[in-house]
């Protein structure tokens, strides 16, 4: 019984240790596709995708240097949230360089042929060297310091609206009807892996962000229609990097838009891939919405775009290979849902009170 009761009040020691320090999150420049470096209170790392493989390991050392950056020497976590080469493509680079403890997927690909193939293998055969976990919807990732639950995987979508952590409550506007399916337009049926991506619902205290990867438009609404099953989040990491097409691979629905609700989005888009103008116009009727940052100025959405002081990287990389530097975006948050973001070109910062607080 002693040992328990000290074993309680030590788990609360560390608990309030951990609530003391912030979550700092690298939004690294990937050129349009994702790595996204989460570092926990407790220390702990969760990567988010590696990127693209080729590029003479360019996405490796940009993860590299916000990993030494954050004072990281090892990936606890590397989640990939679908197998496109955007996304998975960098892991024999970057596990080539530094240790990676456990690998987390969706399971099978669900896209075959030569390049899907060969990517899909050159990732396995990396994934032997540590711990194999299938991420399932309703599952939490055991990252001391967050809580980290997937929302999407495979294909398939929660069952019920979230919870708040460690409560039978549901998380803010969890659960409840949402409105704007009742205008919603379904497109082609979308088989890629960008459907199957793993999406994850991370919070902080009273910090949430939400990183669905490349979900695209019918599995957004099946997420939030017709109650929206994940609730409200601070930060939306914009989903398929801000890409829009009249077809299946549409992505950034008004219904998870509007669900979600969030103050900031972040846009992982590159020059020419992503933030579409067409996204851009969908966020910004998110109510409440306070900002939106991205990794590149986009060529396509031109006026559209974020002002320059949210923009991380200017240059066009086709046309000015200097001019591009592969900044970041950094986010630290608090546990009392205070948070701020870091432009890494100019390394100004803006802080956002917590939800519902004046400014």
């Amino acid at each position: 019984m002693k040992t328990a009761i000290l074993s309680f009040f030590l788990f609360c020691a560390s608990f309030s240790a951990w609530a003391a320090k912030p979550l700092n999150v690298y939004f690294i420049d990937v050129e349009g596709g994702q790595a996204t470096l989460f570092v926990s209170p407790s220390g702990e790392s969760m990567l988010v995708d590696a990127g693209w493989d080729g590029f003479n390991g360019r996405d490796a050392e940009r993860i590299l240097q916000a990993a030494k950056d954050a004072g990281v020497k090892e990936i606890n976590y590397l989640v990939v949230t679908h197998y496109h080469s955007d996304h998975v493509g960098g892991v024999p680079q970057l596990a080539a360089k530094i240790k990676i403890d456990h690998f987390v997927d969706h399971g099978p690909s669900f896209e075959h042929g030569e390049r899907p193939d060969a990517l899909f293998a050159a990732y396995e055969q990396v994934r032997q060297s540590g711990d194999h976990i299938v991420a399932k919807p309703g599952d939490k990732l055991p990252l001391k310091g967050i809580d980290v639950e997937f929302v999407t995987a495979a294909g398939e979508v929660i069952s019920g609206p979230l919870l708040q952590p460690g409560t039978s409550k549901p998380r803010q506007k969890a659960g409840v009807l949402n409105p704007t399916c009742a205008t919603a337009q379904v497109r082609d049926i979308d088989p890629s892996e960008n459907s199957h991506s793993v999406g994850m619902l991370l919070t902080f205290g009273k910090f949430r962000m939400s990183d669905l990867g490349d979900l695209t438009w019918n599995k957004e609404i099946e997420l939030v229609c017709p109650n929206n099953r994940v609730g409200t989040v601070d930060v939306y990491l914009a989903n398929h990097h801000g890409t829009y097409s009249e077809n299946g691979g549409a992505s950034g629905s008004p219904q998870i838009v509007q669900a979600l609700a969030p103050r900031v989005a972040i846009i992982d888009n590159g020059a020419k891939k992503g933030g579409a103008p067409e996204d851009l116009q969908i966020i910004r009727q998110a109510p409440g919405l306070e900002d939106i940052w991205q990794l590149h100025s986009s060529a396509a959405a031109g006026k559209d775009n974020a002002p320059e002081t949210y923009i991380a990287n200017l240059a066009n990389p086709d046309e000015d290979a200097q001019g591009d530097r592969g900044y970041w975006i950094k986010l630290s948050a608090e546990s009392n849902g205070k948070f701020s973001i870091t432009n890494g070109r100019t390394g100004e910062k803006k802080d956002y009170l917590p939800a519902g607080h004046k400014k």
